[in-house]
């Protein structure tokens, strides 16, 4: 990106109305428009600037606490490199070697990781109904230890997923849409598929397909949701889509068809997920320490699956999409058809087409995460963001 146009996003910026300073991002259907739109720019002018060779580092000194309760790669690795990208230094809270091992209770971890903290990032989706919730306390901790002069300044989080949500993957995805189409005004009566697709594993978090409903539902589009009969989302997830729906001027249907999901879409995001009651079922299990039941109820859910292989998203069913040219999206790791998996969500032709642009889509993420950051933390962030632009500070000496 030139550097006008850089200053071009970065006036737009200026004049919208945001309410992001000391505030966490848990949800987008939490935040306005502005707040999301802002959010979209503040990434994109980082991204300029990183292409610029233009230093982005706003902190001389801080931690991000990086708090990631599952597997990751591609979400662990962007929040490391935002918080790079701004001068902050990541120190991972490893549970196994806290004093959580010993009992030490959520408030007083929140606030012995908080002391020279700006923010911190946390992955929690391995219990349904449970992880948005320990964000909270972490955050209600916070607030606490901030108002009792315990903290001299109240870290910010992150949610780098949880049971309800991944808003930093649905805003990656958004800025990737935004670029492919562009603009986000250009989405309005465009259809996206969010399907669920077969998978030979079980357990996977609802968030993604929440997270992208909730999200795409806000821009006029045609959301179509399609999976089969049993593997529902929270149902709360689903009221927000419809409303937002209506707000915006598009549509939001359900259909246990995936061919009539693919019929005429522009965008397909063919993503595998457990059913709602299968993970309630498996966080009492993993709470109890079950393992035995845990077993069998792996057992039951991929002989259910095995049921659903046709759920595939392959060139027959690309064919029925507008044009049969619709743009292909994924979180990753996909379950690719004879390359990951001896049959998965997506075939291998399918995927190779479109493996690039899901690279692609995967590259937003560092910079919408350190966008997040910087909202929360800077009071004026298109002042902030000029000066970054006119003094040029190299991010590396050529």
């Amino acid at each position: 990106m030139a550097q006008d146009g850089i200053a071009s996003k970065i006036k737009e910026l200026s004049k919208l109305r945001m309410d992001m300073h000391g505030k966490d991002f848990l949800l987008t259907w939490e935040k306005s428009d502005a707040d999301i739109r802002g959010t979209l720019l503040t990434a994109e002018i980082l991204k300029g600037l990183y292409e610029s060779n233009i230093s982005c580092v706003l902190f001389k000194s801080g931690l991000a606490v990086s708090n990631f309760r599952d597997n990751s790669t591609r979400t662990r690795f962007s929040f490391a490199s935002a918080s790079n990208l701004l001068g902050l230094a990541v120190q991972d809270l490893d549970e196994g070697k806290s004093q959580i091992a010993h009992g030490e209770t959520v408030r007083e971890t929140a606030n012995m990781i908080s002391f020279l903290t700006k923010v911190i990032g946390i992955r929690d989706d391995m219990y349904i109904h449970e992880g948005n919730k320990y964000m909270r306390e972490v955050g209600s901790a916070l607030d606490e230890g901030f108002k009792k002069g315990v903290l001299a300044q109240r870290p910010n989080i992150v949610n780098l997923q949880c049971d309800i949500d991944h808003p930093t993957q649905s805003m990656a995805d958004l800025c990737h849409l935004k670029q492919v189409f562009g603009g986000l005004d250009k989405l309005k009566g465009k259809k996206i598929a969010m399907t669920w697709a077969f998978s030979p594993s079980y357990g996977k978090p609802l968030s993604v397909p929440q997270g992208i409903i909730g999200l795409m539902s806000r821009f006029g589009m045609e959301v179509s949701l399609a999976y089969p009969e049993g593997y529902d989302l929270i149902p709360d997830t689903l009221k927000v889509s419809e409303k937002q729906s209506k707000q915006s001027g598009g549509s939001f249907t359900v259909t246990h068809s995936m061919e009539e999901a693919f019929k005429n879409a522009d965008i397909v995001y063919p993503k595998s997920w457990a059913p709602m009651k299968v993970m309630e079922e498996r966080t009492q299990l993993l709470r109890a320490g079950q393992r035995d039941a845990l077993k069998d109820l792996e057992k039951r859910c991929l002989e259910n699956n095995a049921r659903f292989k046709n759920w595939e998203c392959n060139e027959r069913l690309m064919s029925k999409t507008k044009g049969g040219k619709a743009l292909y999206m994924h979180c990753l790791p996909a379950d690719i058809t004879g390359v990951s998996c001896r049959e998965g969500e997506v075939s291998a032709k399918v995927f190779e087409k479109y493996r690039i642009p899901t690279y692609q889509e995967a590259g937003f993420k560092p910079f919408i995460i350190a966008s997040m950051i910087v909202l929360s933390r800077v009071k004026n962030p298109a002042k902030t963001l000029a000066a970054l632009l006119k003094t040029r500070v190299p991010r590396y000496i050529e």
